[in-house]
């Protein structure tokens, strides 16, 4: 099957907000949406080669959409700062129109055990990947309320599964990580409750292990890890699927990508 971009798709006139959009799940979620006719705006801290230790910028991102058909912009934002979230959404709103959908992928993490955790560490994953997603959807919502339209998703992680006994040092070093996708996922439904009679969707996507330019560099992908090693084109589509549903039937969900396709009967498309 060939990846294609259709711009009259089931997107077509909607504008989504993709964070943490430079390379791995983010750019693959902004160019699924791509494909079916949606305006992109993409946003991370790189923008330009040099700017990040891994591989990826969002001017790759845009011009890859773009050649392909799609309309993408930029928005280099430092989502652990509120002015500048709050300049991301007034400049995409700006640009491409009002945000029908927001995907909050963004993060940013350090593994370590809590014994060694550091204030300025804790303070910082907390801010970028659970405050920001707060605050992105209150900035998002009075557009989304007034339209009575709106679908946002949640990038979570098995992280955010309680350990189980008996505990080995599997996993040792995860916990403050694991509290951010707990509340992500806690926020997700909380929030699916609150505005569900006004038509906007709220959902969290488990992607599972996803060979990223970010897993790579933590090394969570070995001997022990491999067999669990998931496509980025399944949590895409399970992103896309998620940012375009029903609101009244798909909403306050806490999903992993491979089970939802499968309840939905869906194969993940390639993308661009």
């Amino acid at each position: 099957m060939t990846a294609t971009l259709n711009p009259h798709g089931p997107l077509k006139g909607k504008v989504a907000l993709v964070t943490g959009a430079s390379r791995g799940i983010g750019a693959a979620i902004a160019a699924r949406l791509a494909m079916e006719g949606a305006r992109v705006a993409v946003s991370a801290r790189t923008a330009e080669p040099g700017e990040s230790r891994l591989p990826g910028t969002l001017g790759e991102v845009v011009n890859r959409l773009r050649t392909a058909g799609g309309e993408a912009v930029l928005i280099k934002a430092d989502l652990a700062r509120a002015d500048e979230r709050e300049s991301l959404v007034a400049r995409t709103q700006s640009l491409l129109g009002e945000i029908d959908i927001l995907i909050n992928n963004a993060a940013i993490t350090y593994f370590m055990p809590v014994a060694e955790f550091t204030e300025k560490r804790f303070k910082l994953m907390m801010e970028v990947q659970v405050y920001a997603p707060f605050h992105l959807a209150q900035l998002v919502l009075p557009g989304m309320r007034a339209r009575r339209m709106g679908w946002i998703v949640n990038i979570s992680s098995p992280a955010g599964i309680d350990p189980k006994p008996p505990y080995t040092a599997r996993g040792r070093g995860g916990t403050v990580y694991g509290m951010c996708k707990a509340a992500l996922e806690r926020f997700s439904t909380g929030l699916a409750s609150e505005v569900f009679e006004d038509g906007i969707a709220v959902n969290a996507v488990s992607p599972g292990l996803v060979d990223t330019p970010g897993v790579a560099v933590h090394g969570l992908i070995n001997d022990q890890t491999r067999d669990r090693v998931q496509p980025i084109e399944y949590i895409a589509e399970a992103v896309y699927r998620l940012a375009s549903g029903d609101p009244a039937v798909l909403t306050g969900r806490i999903a992993y990508a491979e089970p939802l396709l499968k309840e939905l009967g869906l194969e993940p498309s390639p993308l661009i």
